[in-house]
């Protein structure tokens, strides 16, 4: 398992994002090859969940099995050409796999290849050749049919929140953008907190990591930086909140021993029932109800 800071926050950031979707594999090993994948993931076979986060454009890339390659700076050729062996080393598995099942693969089933990057020049998108695709927003490419490959460069594409989910995987300007826009997300999004957390854990890894370069580790850090103080906050209020749980907790153990003089195990059953009711509530029920009352009233509700 590599060690690079931004390796391990890209295979973190799209299993979280992708797990709801289906299945992600990590680092997976092709069998009979000494090859691994970053991210191969296989879309979920049972109807879609309603309250699904919106990922925009990857919700779009998940919708066929792919494998996803990440890159920090620009691949060079022959980094190209090593993704394109793992597909196909990885489809010629999948077709093995099927033959002793006596079974087939349609074209559809194949996994798709996206190269997905902070830069990518004209100049290499020429030499793959990869061309646009007016379905598709700016920045993404298809590499041709038969390749079943396609290119995401990160600079190119535009500020709009179905490209946040890639975006935040930038550099520069764009990724602070992106970083932006995360935070300013409402605080009940299902992803925001997630994401925050791991934008932290990257930060703290490249503050120790010694595999990048002083210049690059500066700009990083400082575009991550707001991430980590929001992190900080919500944890901080988080553990107000707690806090104000625990003390509510301490506060209904105090007055059941002492009406009781004990906490048996009936009394600590009904404990979670009695803190969904206020103060006032729980603090006139203790005081003027028996023991069995209690018991009977708090485990009914249950």
């Amino acid at each position: 398992m590599t060690k690079n800071p931004f390796d391990q926050f890209s295979k973190q950031f799209f299993k979280e994002c992708l797990s709801p979707l289906g299945e992600v594999k990590i680092s997976e090993e092709i069998p009979g090859e000494p090859r691994f994948v970053d991210i191969w993931f296989i879309p979920s076979t049972q109807p879609p969940v309603e309250d699904l986060p919106d990922l925009g454009i990857l919700t779009r890339i998940a919708e066929t099995p792919c494998l996803l390659e990440p890159f920090r700076k620009q691949p060079t050729e022959w980094e190209i050409r090593s993704c394109l062996g793992k597909l196909v080393h990885l489809e010629a598995e999948l077709r093995r796999e099927a033959r002793r099942d006596e079974d087939t693969v349609s074209e559809d089933e194949l996994p798709r290849l996206w190269i997905i990057s902070t830069t990518f020049s004209d100049e290499l998108l020429s030499k793959l050749p990869a061309h646009r695709d007016s379905s598709w927003p700016e920045g993404i490419y298809f590499a041709g049919e038969v390749f079943l490959t396609r290119v995401v460069a990160i600079d190119k594409l535009q500020r709009i929140p179905e490209t946040l989910w890639l975006r935040i995987l930038g550099k520069g300007l764009t990724q602070k953008q992106a970083v932006d826009d995360v935070v300013a997300l409402p605080r009940g999004n299902p992803k925001r907190s997630k994401i925050l957390s791991l934008l932290y854990t990257w930060k703290i890894n490249m503050e120790i990591s010694t595999e990048i370069n002083i210049e690059d580790k500066e700009e990083l850090l400082m575009n991550l930086s707001q991430a980590y103080l929001e992190w900080e906050q919500e944890t901080v209020e988080r553990g107000k909140e707690i806090g104000k749980e625990q003390e509510r907790r301490q506060v209904v153990e105090n007055l059941l021993l002492f009406r009781f003089s004990s906490l048996d195990p009936e009394l600590q059953a009904i404990i979670p029932s009695i803190l969904a009711l206020s103060p006032t509530e729980f603090t006139s029920m203790l005081m003027q109800l028996s023991r069995e009352e209690l018991i009977t009233r708090f485990n009914t509700q249950n």
